[in-house]
């Protein structure tokens, strides 16, 4: 892709905001469980990570926190487990470019202590609010915790324990 960084932000925002004008057009599915229905609400879920990609910290933050209501059934429950983590994950990387390592990190553990988690999606996400942290504040304790987390996640990934 050529052109200043400008120019490729503004590309992807008029894609996702064309992206969401054709969904909006669509009724919206009886059963989006199904895997062959559009969901609409993963919607914010891509945005989400296509903002943060490029760094836009407001609007990826936005979609995250749109992600962790859609995300979370009237009575408190996630309904969603892995969006919402991945939508921490997303506020995470958000405070630690914005500056609140606190937040950050709070965030973080938070998505990786999750009960039922999809490791590889949920660690790409979480290398990248590693690297994060580990370029903005090397000299954290906080960010040698959360490294030393993301590593132990990533050697039982690795090493999985069979069930039989």
């Amino acid at each position: 892709m050529t052109g200043s960084l400008g120019g490729r932000r503004r590309l992807v925002r008029d894609s996702l905001d064309a992206g969401r004008a054709r969904l909006d057009r669509l009724p919206k599915p009886a059963h989006p469980e199904h895997h062959f229905i559009i969901d609409p609400d993963k919607w914010d879920f891509y945005e989400m990570d296509a903002y943060r990609l490029l760094g836009d910290v407001e609007r990826a933050a936005a979609h995250a926190r749109s992600v962790i209501r859609i995300s979370t059934g009237p009575d408190g429950t996630e309904i969603s487990p892995m969006r919402a983590a991945e939508a921490r994950l997303t506020l995470g990387v958000a405070a630690a470019r914005m500056g609140e390592i606190e937040e950050a990190i709070g965030m973080g553990t938070t998505a990786l202590e999750t009960d039922r988690k999809s490791r590889p999606s949920l660690l790409l996400v979480a290398d990248e609010l590693d690297k994060e942290l580990r370029s903005r504040y090397p000299r954290e304790t906080a960010t040698r915790d959360f490294h030393e987390q993301v590593m132990t996640i990533k050697r039982g990934a690795a090493n999985p324990e069979l069930s039989f």
